[in-house]
């Protein structure tokens, strides 16, 4: 579902269902013990946009731009988990 979400978002050319798995500090791994889930990464941007620093950086600077990108991928996960019923 957070595949095809994400796919319906940006096209499928800007997923990556596949991508190698990250050893970040989070604790979501043990959210997913109990409930399934899925980590995704919208993406901040490349240099130009200020989006090459790891969130827990000084010099982080939150794209605003992303924020309707990540409006419409969970609209479309209500969408595809919920569909004609809401």
């Amino acid at each position: 579902v957070a595949v095809k979400a994400a796919m319906q978002t940006v096209g499928a050319d800007k997923v990556d269902p596949n991508t190698a798995p990250l050893a970040g500090a989070e604790d979501f791994a043990f959210m997913l013990e109990k409930k399934p889930g899925a980590y995704i990464m919208i993406g901040n941007g490349g240099a130009d946009e200020g989006g090459c620093h790891n969130v827990h950086s000084p010099l982080y600077d939150f794209n605003d731009r992303i924020l309707t990108t990540g409006a419409a991928y969970w609209l479309n996960i209500v969408d595809l988990e919920l569909g004609d019923t809401a």
